[in-house]
């Protein structure tokens, strides 16, 4: 086994190197959580509003609901998923365990929870007043709501980048529902959890760096956004 220098001087030089295995691995993982992201986002968003604004019988057990699958483990949605989506699962003709779209179905069963309970938050923190100033005005329902949804902004993107975060470094649903297959489903944090198994640690140091930069970088985005760039004191 080699030492932690050795193994770290060793991960340097993957990433800094262009290693193609590397980055093919966090193309795949950043392809596939972006798809996923950009497809709950739409749903979260009318839940989100529906939930802040709506008057409807079970809308409190609904929010109950969400907020409870925010500590929904990962590994349980990659059971579900895989049940459902196996031969013997009522999805199995489909075809779709141990592809891309699977690791995408089950990245978007994580996320949903995330934006959803954010979302909610951040816009029923906006005062009404701004929906029905915006109603008064003669603005349309599309505008209004679009009015709402820039008050919101802040903790909207807030929501976003959480949920981001959340999918692109979980393993237990991608290797469950993917199957780490090389040059297809192998993701991050799937690529660290096979390399650390063999002893093998130069690889699975260069991609949690990866990790860290990204997590550096959106919670640096979100600190900005929320603070409109100023330092807090």
């Amino acid at each position: 086994m080699a030492s932690i220098a050795e193994s770290t001087r060793e991960a340097l030089s993957l990433l800094f190197g262009g290693d193609p295995g590397l980055w093919e691995i966090i193309g795949i993982s950043f392809q596939v959580s972006v798809t996923a992201i950009l497809i709950a986002a739409p749903v979260a968003l009318a839940i989100s509003f529906l939930l802040a604004y709506g008057r409807f019988p079970g809308r409190r057990l609904l929010i109950t609901v969400f907020n409870t699958l925010l500590s929904f483990p990962a590994v349980v949605v990659g059971l579900t998923f895989y049940i459902l989506l196996s031969r013997q699962g009522p999805l199995g003709e489909w075809r779709l365990l141990f592809t891309q779209p699977a690791m995408v179905i089950g990245q978007i069963a994580l996320a949903l929870p995330i934006l959803i309970a954010m979302g909610h938050a951040a816009l029923q923190a906006i005062n009404r007043r701004a929906w029905e100033t915006a109603r008064t005005l003669g603005a349309g329902y599309g505008r209004a709501v679009w009015t709402l949804m820039r008050e919101a902004r802040f903790g909207l993107l807030g929501a976003f980048l959480a949920g981001f975060g959340r999918i692109i470094a979980e393993v237990g649903a991608s290797m469950m529902l993917g199957g780490n297959i090389l040059h297809y489903t192998r993701n991050i944090p799937t690529a660290i959890a096979l390399e650390t198994s063999k002893g093998e640690f130069a690889q699975g140091i260069a991609l949690g760096l990866v990790l860290l930069a990204m997590a550096f970088v959106l919670n640096g985005l979100l600190q900005l956004v929320q603070g409109k760039g100023r330092l807090a004191t």
